[in-house]
């Protein structure tokens, strides 16, 4: 049995090393290569190292425009995770507190808006008509939207093993509604939210069709649309194409490197009583 399991899991680490280590190794030769020899893109090491000149010059590209990207994709992404947890926490409540038609049927909607697709063209009507098209804070009200019904329902398994008792106790001591959920029921919430904020935060900080969608203009760029941009203006700088893949790839490969075991953690808590 032990044998089984050795032999499993070497096979497992191989596939992975295969599968997202090999890449990420020749995406960062080939970032620290010149334009010559990045031309082929081979798994070779770079006779000549130029990894902080291709850093230095991608990051300088159309007056430093990554940067602009970071900021915007960082703003998006911090507006949209705080709406996500305090909403997808107040809503996960009371679905799982108050069992009524009505919680019944905005849960039914919950499930509704993880299966069906979003429709593009009515939602820039929509952001057009309240004048939010094109900016910031009506892209984070659409990444709050698009991940609102996932939120909700971990939020509403995992406050399912929390004993109503708390909820009575607090009640009896003369807690108000807003008083219970912020001061008994969220501070518990923490292994469940640290997974919403990592899981949230690296698909909306590597969203690519939204803000392609919903926030043109070259003043709104986002991290990965500096890719789909430079795509043209290095065809024939593979090295520095490469070295701008690196640089949006490295931070949500990080939070998720060091938060891996919180995510597990919090995507199975609430599975057996919800």
């Amino acid at each position: 049995m032990k044998t089984r399991q050795i032999v499993i899991g070497l096979i497992s680490m191989a596939v992975f090393f295969v599968i997202f280590v090999i890449p990420f190794i020749l995406v960062l030769l080939t970032a620290s290569k010149t334009p010559a020899e990045a031309a082929s893109v081979d798994f070779t090491l770079p006779e000549r190292w130029v990894f902080w000149e291709n850093l230095v010059e991608t990051v300088q590209t159309r007056d430093y425009q990554l940067l602009l990207a970071y900021w915007n994709s960082s703003v998006i992404t911090v507006g949209a995770i705080v709406g996500l947890v305090i909403f997808g926490a107040m809503v996960g409540y009371v679905l799982q507190r108050r069992d009524t038609k009505l919680t019944r049927g905005l849960f039914f909607m919950v499930l509704a808006g993880l299966m069906i697709p979003p429709a593009v063209v009515p939602t820039i009507w929509l952001l057009q008509g309240i004048n939010l098209f094109k900016t910031l804070h009506g892209m984070v009200l659409i990444q709050i939207a698009y991940g609102l019904g996932f939120t909700v329902l971990l939020y509403r398994s995992f406050i399912a093993t929390i004993p109503r008792d708390l909820d009575e106790a607090a009640i009896i001591d003369g807690g108000t509604p807003l008083q219970i959920f912020f001061r008994v029921i969220l501070p518990l919430l923490k292994p469940v939210t640290v997974t919403i904020i990592v899981v949230q935060a690296i698909g909306i900080f590597n969203d690519f069709t939204h803000p392609l969608y919903y926030l043109p203009g070259a003043e709104n760029v986002t991290v990965q649309l500096t890719l789909y941009n430079f795509q043209s203006q290095f065809v024939s700088q593979i090295n520095l194409l490469f070295m701008n893949i690196l640089l949006i790839t490295i931070p949500p490969l990080l939070v998720f490197i060091f938060f891996n075991r919180q995510i597990v953690a919090g995507m199975t808590s609430g599975a057996v009583k919800g």
